[in-house]
């Protein structure tokens, strides 16, 4: 066998044999992740709350409440008036759903990567005969 098919033939790049990581270490994962994810969506929340208060003038606490009602999925609460604040309404409730979905997938990885890598461990190659 020559190098070149040893190396197509073991795929992960030599990091099959790598431990399963600890509870521990996938609990510390989740909590890094989560803060992230956590980052990502109030970063999400102050653009939508400072778009509904400046272009369809809501005040500070009902624009909070649109937005969070958008960023959840839920729908909007107060009828939009404006042609700015319907235009920034339509983009925002569209790139939340992105960002929703995108930051669950976020804080989820390091379960999922846990996941994978069980099963990646638990496939056995195949040896020389």
């Amino acid at each position: 066998m020559t190098a070149n098919t040893k190396r197509a033939s073991s795929s992960g790049g030599g990091k099959r044999k790598s431990p399963l990581g600890t509870t521990s270490e996938v609990a510390r994962r989740m909590i890094d992740t989560g803060l992230l994810a956590g980052a990502i969506l109030l970063g999400a929340l102050g653009i939508g709350v400072v778009g509904y208060h400046m272009l369809c003038g809501f005040h500070w606490l009902d624009a909070l409440l649109n937005a969070s009602m958008i960023l959840g999925g839920m729908g909007p609460v107060d009828p939009i008036t404006t042609t700015g604040g319907k235009w920034f309404a339509s983009i925002y409730a569209l790139v939340s759903g992105v960002i929703l979905i995108g930051s669950a997938g976020v804080f989820f990885s390091p379960l999922i990567h846990q996941f994978l890598h069980k099963l990646h461990l638990d496939t056995k190659e195949p040896g020389p005969d």
